[in-house]
Order: structure tokens, then C-alpha cells, then sequence
């Protein structure tokens, strides 16, 4: 009987092929697990950019790279779209997630929050946390403490149970996310470690990254300290500093870039393998613990892209990154090299690299119906505001928003001034496009008109919210318009500001699934045209006989995002420099499929089709809003806003 149990035993554990340590600690000079030196080389990936069921390949991949750890972060906005409601299923089933790493071998570096960055939307803090007008974001405001207190106590109900100490996979918990970047608060800092320690990592190890320049800012005794820096870097010399501080740490770095990310309008970027090789050789010679960021860098699919805070540059839908593994998570040229250089720091044969996912190509697909948003029947009804005030204050944070109201009597050569619009506008008057505008356009929101205006006219101004700010102090970035709107003219010798008031709000939020079908549902539909240059949906369905992996081309389109089958590919521009998005064949399927497109400034060819590849490197800076200023040929709007509407979605005059 005992022999029949033991062999039972070895039966389990071969099928389970679990990661069975129950101890990590911080010993002299190295991480000890179980008791033993261990060196953490970690493939950082975040399975909310990769579809869940793709989620155990990508973590084959990692490991037959050579790598014994995964990290990722935890984005508090993916679980917490609304204030109080939770999602930990489905793709954010963050248990699952390490329950896979634990039965690839793999153990897990968890990284959650309250902040992350990592080009992800307001750097994975919830927009409703702007609903506080006077909130300070990352800071002892009471309120965001509440916030992130009751958002890292949900975390613990998933995850403290799959900790090492409970048998699970998880060795570390990152406290916060490079904060010296952002502040020096050792308060703060201090009120997040509590908060994850009372939310069930009392016994984990806890850690704070920052840069070598300035961890001591924040640097907290109890805490493991990690620095980030990336590819050309003098690895000693970024350990140089807390080498002198604690002689007797283990050193890790906990963020090693092997690339970089791509923005709207600007070139794609790369960087060389061999730099990133021989950063990690130097590491494992000196037996330095790490990350490499991004080893898969996924896809940012529906609004979930972020923007720089460089002026204003939101950040494309691809995070290929120019990882190891490419986006589509087949193995790179960087894949291979630090493939050959992980074997000879392993005592095992790696594993088989497993088998890249099937790629399709789709044949044409055609568009014949379209479904104008501005049109009357399509829009929706109206919200009154005296003042005008942004998207969030009437009760959504994704999508888009229109601010109606009457002009009074102008000459040409007028100023209308848009503000702090976030982030791009289309400007209507008497239902005539007058300019369209771009934040990211040196903050250029002025609009000179071309023409005499009459008293009474009608001014919508269209906004399109694109990704919130994920770095620095900029991440406050509330959406639509911000401040006000002025109109400047000239009344005899003397020049006036109007305030513009008494507006009319409409909302158009986004949505995916049965939500979404049940707003296109309530749409009218008309023939397509690829001359209509004002928001609309696009709808077909194509017919497929084997499902795979595929890049739709949206070269010939202007600006928006797509779904199928009810999943948000993402946003797409023809600025570039990426011109296709990737879609999963994971999310398509035998038989027919259906495709849905909102562009806010319609395409030149009314179709799209599958491709075998990306497109991530044509660059189209013509296409970008001009200079306000230079703003010329208009264009009809084949709808009228205040047509067709009933109570109070007529516009009142302006003040």
C-alpha cells in the first residue's frame, strides 16, 4: 500500500509539473530558494495584452527561452472599470494566470501597482479617480489611499493564496512603480507597503524599483531595492550605488528594456540584439538577478493604449516593443541569440521552442452599410451644462463626446479657441466642418475662421478621447474639454472674448460584445460611401473555412478602432507608423464572421483584408491635423445635429 501511494505521489507531481519550492528570501549576496542560491531570470509579459487562451503558449515560450520566472504587472483600471465592480474572470483571471505559470516550472514576480506606466492607459489607474476634481493621484490624498487600499485587498483575495510560502508561485511583490521618477514621498510610499502587507503578502518579499539616479529618494529600509535601466547600459556601474549601501544585497534589475515603444506620427522603433545580449551576459557573470522588459510585449487592444508626455503622444495599439517574442508570439532573431546564451547558464537542456500559431490571410472584405453617429435617430440625447466640463464629469471614460451650442454674430478672421481639448476635435459650424484639431499638435487648439458667422449658428465640437497620460505628473488627463471655449473677434476698433456657455453634451462611449450590439442595434443603417468624412460605423461579415492569426489592413482608413466578433483589435490611424492591427485567431472562427469599424473621418476604399504580416513602419506625418491656423478646404457634414430631435436636445443660444 505505501509503495502504491508513494507511486501515486510521483504520478501527481509528473502530471502537476508544478514549481514546488516553499521558501524565497533575501540571502547574502543572492536570492535563496528553499535555502539554495537562486538567480531570477524573468520574462516580463502581461496577459492583458495577450488573449487568455494564448496565455500558456506565451509562457512555454518564455520558458524555452531559458528563463524560470514571469513578471507582470496588475493594471488596476483592467479589473476596476467602474468604481466597486470587480472582474477576476475570464481574461482577467489573474489566478489562472500564475495557476499556468506554477504548471510550466515557472515562478512569478507580481507587480501591482497601485501604478505601472508600461504605455498602458493613465498608467493603469481607473479614470472614475478623476471624477475627483481635486484628487491627488499617487499621493496620501485620503481618497486615493481608500481607493487603492480596497483595489490591493482584492488583489490578495486572488493572489495571496498562490504565494510561495502557500505552495504557489509567487516570490516577490513590487511595492508602487518607479516613484522617484515621479516624487519624493516616503509617506506614500510607506502607505502602499502597508497596504500590501495587509493584503496578504506579510510574508512575501517586497521590493521597489527605481533608477539609479535617484532610488534613495524614496528607499524604504524593509524593502528589497531594484534598479531599471536598459540595452548599452554599464551594468556595474548602475549597481554601483546600492552596491555601497547594502555590500551584502543581492542585486537585480527589475526592468531590463530590450526595445521600445511605438507613438502616433512618430518613426517605429528597434534596437540591436547583441546590445541586449551581452547586458544580460554581464548580469549572469556577476550573478545579477532579472527582468527582461518587455520578452513579449502583446498587443494594447480597445482603448487601452496609453500616451507619452511629451506635449501629447499617444502610443499605437501594437506593444511588439521589439521583444524576443514578437507580437504575434513567434520567436525573433532576439529570441534565438538569447536563446543560445540562457543554455549555457542552465544545467538542463531547454526545452523545444514550441510551435509558432497558425497565420491566415483574409481576401477582401467589403463594407455596403454604415451607420453615421451624428446623424438624427443615431444621436443620442442631450445632457445640459451651463459650463463646459470634460467627459468624465458626465459619467464615462472611453469613447467620445459632442458639445453643441449657438455662436454669436462674427466677422472672418475670428479666433475660436478650444481650451485644453483632449484629443482630437472635429469643429462644426451650421453643420459645416471648419478645422479639425490635435492636441498633440504642440497644444495648437485655435481655430481662425474663414468666414462671416451670422447670430444663432450652431457650433459642435467633436472630441475623440485617445489614451490617457501613463508618465509623470501629467497622468491627471481628463478627456474632452477641460477649461472652456472662447470665441475672440473684433467689435469696431476694440477686440472681445466671448465665454461660450449653456452647452449641450451627447456621449458616445465605447463598448465590446453584447453591449455593443445592442448600440448598433438602436443605429439606423445607410449605404457606405467613402465620402462621408464624420464619425460613423462600418459593418460586413466575411466567410472564413480555417481560423489563424491575421493583420487586418487599415492603410486606406482615416481614424478609429475595429472589432471582431465583438473584441476590440484596437486603435488604428493612418498617421502610422503601424497601418495594421493584429487579430487573433483565437477570436475568429469557421463560418461567418462579422467586423464592425468606427472611423471619425471616414476611409478612401471602403474595405480591408487579412494579412500574413504587420505594418509598423510607414510614417504618413502629411496626415496629421495642420497647423490650426492653416486649416482650409471645409467640408459638408451630410447630417444635421439639431434636426429630428425632440425636448431637450435642441441648442440653446450662447451667452
Amino acid at each position: 500500500m505505501r509503495l502504491l501511494f508513494i507511486s501515486l505521489l510521483l504520478m501527481l507531481a509528473s502530471v502537476n509539473n508544478t514549481v514546488n519550492a516553499l521558501s524565497f528570501e533575501i540571502g547574502k549576496n543572492t536570492f535563496l530558494l528553499d535555502g539554495k542560491p537562486f538567480v531570477i531570470k524573468a520574462a516580463e509579459l502581461h496577459y492583458a495584452r495577450i488573449p487568455r487562451p494564448y496565455w500558456e503558449h506565451r509562457i512555454k515560450m518564455c520558458k524555452a527561452l531559458g528563463m524560470n520566472t514571469i513578471c507582470m504587472y496588475i493594471f488596476w483600471n483592467w479589473h476596476e472599470m467602474q468604481e466597486g465592480e470587480f472582474c477576476w474572470t475570464g481574461d482577467r483571471d489573474i489566478a489562472e494566470f500564475c495557476r499556468l505559470c506554477q504548471k510550466n516550472d515557472m515562478y512569478v514576480i507580481v507587480r501591482p501597482g497601485p501604478y505601472a506606466c508600461a504605455e498602458w492607459e493613465m498608467g493603469g489607474l481607473p479614470w472614475w479617480l478623476l471624477k475627483k476634481q481635486d484628487i491627488r493621484l499617487r499621493d496620501c490624498d485620503p481618497y486615493f489611499i481608500e481607493r487603492v487600499s480596497i483595489f490591493e485587498k482584492e488583489v490578495g483575495k486572488q493572489l495571496s493564496p498562490l504565494t510561495i510560502e502557500h505552495g504557489g508561485p509567487i516570490i516577490m511583490v513590487q511595492v508602487e512603480n518607479e516613484y522617484g521618477s515621479y516624487d519624493t514621498n516616503k509617506p506614500y510610499m510607506s502607505e502602499v507597503r502597508d497596504i500590501l502587507r495587509a493584503s496578504g503578502f506579510d510574508n512575501t518579499v517586497l521590493f521597489q524599483c527605481d533608477w539609479s539616479n535617484n532610488f534613495e529618494q524614496n528607499a524604504l529600509p524593509d524593502l528589497m531595492w531594484t534598479m531599471n535601466f536598459g540595452t548599452n547600459a554599464k551594468v556595474r556601474e548602475q549597481f554601483k550605488r546600492v552596491k555601497q549601501l547594502r555590500p551584502d544585497y543581492p542585486l537585480m534589475c527589475s526592468e531590463y528594456w530590450s526595445g521600445w515603444f511605438d507613438g502616433w506620427g512618430s518613426a517605429h522603433q528597434t534596437r540591436p540584439s547583441d546590445a541586449m545580449v551581452n547586458g544580460i551576459k554581464d548580469m549572469l557573470n556577476d550573478s545579477i538577478s532579472f527582468s527582461l522588459y518587455m520578452t513579449h510585449g502583446g498587443t494594447s487592444f480597445a482603448w487601452w493604449a496609453g500616451a507619452n508626455n511629451k506635449g501629447y503622444a499617444p502610443d499605437c495599439t501594437s506593444y511588439d516593443y521589439d521583444a524576443p517574442i514578437n507580437e504575434q508570439g513567434a520567436a525573433t532573431e532576439k529570441y534565438y541569440k538569447l536563446r543560445t546564451l540562457l543554455q549555457q547558464y542552465s544545467d538542463k537542456k531547454l526545452p523545444e521552442v514550441p510551435k509558432p500559431m497558425a497565420i491566415i490571410e483574409i481576401p477582401e472584405i467589403k463594407f455596403s452599410e454604415m451607420m453615421p453617429l451624428l446623424r438624427a435617430g443615431n444621436i443620442p440625447n442631450a445632457i445640459h451644462s451651463e459650463d463646459i466640463m470634460p467627459m468624465e464629469q458626465y459619467g464615462i471614460g472611453y469613447g467620445s463626446i459632442l458639445y453643441s451650442t449657438t455662436m454669436p454674430a462674427v466677422k472672418a478672421g475670428s479666433l475660436l479657441s478650444i481650451n485644453d481639448m483632449c484629443d482630437y476635435a472635429i469643429v462644426y459650424i451650421n453643420d459645416e466642418i471648419v478645422g479639425r484639431l490635435y492636441r498633440g499638435n504642440g497644444y495648437e487648439t485655435t481655430l481662425k475662421l474663414e468666414k462671416d458667422i451670422p447670430e444663432g449658428a450652431t457650433l459642435d465640437i467633436f472630441v475623440e478621447a485617445m489614451g490617457r497620460i501613463n508618465y509623470s505628473k501629467l497622468i491627471n488627463d481628463p478627456k474632452g474639454i477641460t477649461r472652456s471655449v472662447e470665441l475672440e473677434t473684433s467689435i469696431g476698433k476694440d477686440r472681445v472674448t466671448y465665454d461660450l456657455k449653456d452647452w449641450q453634451v451627447r456621449l458616445f462611449p465605447l463598448y465590446e460584445h453584447n453591449r455593443l450590439d445592442s448600440l448598433l442595434n438602436s443605429y439606423s443603417r445607410v449605404p457606405a460611401t467613402n465620402s462621408y468624412t464624420s464619425p460613423a460605423y462600418y459593418e460586413a461579415t466575411f466567410s472564413l473555412k480555417k481560423t489563424g492569426d491575421t493583420w487586418l489592413d487599415m492603410s486606406t482608413w482615416g481614424k478609429g478602432l475595429v472589432w471582431v466578433n465583438g473584441h476590440c483589435l484596437g486603435r488604428y490611424w493612418n498617421v502610422g507608423p503601424q497601418q495594421a492591427l493584429f487579430l487573433p485567431g483565437c477570436w475568429l472562427k469557421k463560418g461567418n464572421n462579422r467586423i464592425v469599424v468606427l472611423d471619425i473621418s471616414g476611409p478612401e476604399v471602403l474595405t480591408t483584408r487579412g494579412l500574413s504580416h504587420p505594418i509598423v513602419d510607414i510614417l504618413h506625418k502629411e496626415k496629421m491635423p495642420q497647423d490650426a491656423y492653416k486649416v482650409k478646404n471645409s467640408q459638408k457634414r451630410k447630417s444635421h445635429i439639431s434636426s429630428g430631435n425632440q425636448g431637450n436636445d435642441a441648442a440653446p443660444g450662447a451667452k
